[in-house]
């Protein structure tokens, strides 16, 4: 089985938010979007131990975990333009996205559970943004796969943004719980967007 991926750089990556960007701002795509920017370097090193017999489980913005996936550029845009850039899943790659804050993570934990009795060589990639990681949900998904020893990775991506409030003031905390975390289990990783919550930065009318 082939097992490895292709290999983007972060030009292409950036290149690629900035075209769907300017789609969105040409209202060209009537339906919410989730722009990433600033972790290229991140995301790409946590890929590098991604196979394509992996299953990868994002939350509404996830065009990054797509192309690094293996989902064909052109059919990646055709499903944004189709609107559901916030519910991507495309089940030949094994990525699925869900717009709802922790959704994805209980189906990632039972994906792994099910690859560890069935024996399977496959691994889960789960990601979350820094405040999803502090709903029970997210402890409760990773104390659960920590205690059983599951196959899965969760990535924490912090860009200081829950929706429109900071983080931090929102919990009052300092330091997030995984923030300086050592488990093997869990990767934090902290950066800076240029793009807001939603869209790509003006107000679109359709």
């Amino acid at each position: 089985m082939e097992t490895e991926l292709k290999d983007y750089t972060p030009e292409e990556l950036i290149q690629f938010e900035e075209e769907i960007a300017e789609l969105f701002n040409k209202a060209k795509i009537k339906a919410p979007i989730h722009l990433y920017y600033g972790n290229e370097k991140s995301i790409i090193d946590t890929f590098r131990k991604v196979r394509k017999q992996d299953w990868v489980f994002c939350s509404w913005r996830s065009h990054y975990q797509c192309l690094l996936k293996g989902v064909p550029p052109a059919k990646l845009k055709k499903e944004i333009l189709e609107g559901r850039s916030i519910s991507l899943c495309f089940p030949k790659e094994r990525i699925y996205s869900s717009a709802m804050v922790g959704g994805n993570l209980p189906v990632a934990v039972g994906t792994a559970l099910a690859i560890q009795r069935q024996g399977e060589d496959s691994k889960v990639y789960c990601f979350m943004g820094e405040m999803t990681s502090e709903t029970g949900i997210a402890h409760e998904c990773i104390k659960y796969s920590q205690q059983h020893q599951l196959p899965i990775h969760f990535i924490v991506e912090d860009n200081g943004k829950s929706v429109c409030t900071d983080t931090r003031s929102t919990w009052q905390m300092d330091v997030l719980t995984y923030e300086k975390s050592v488990d093997q289990m869990v990767t934090y990783y902290r950066y800076e967007t240029k793009y807001p919550h939603a869209g790509a930065g003006l107000r679109v009318q359709f």
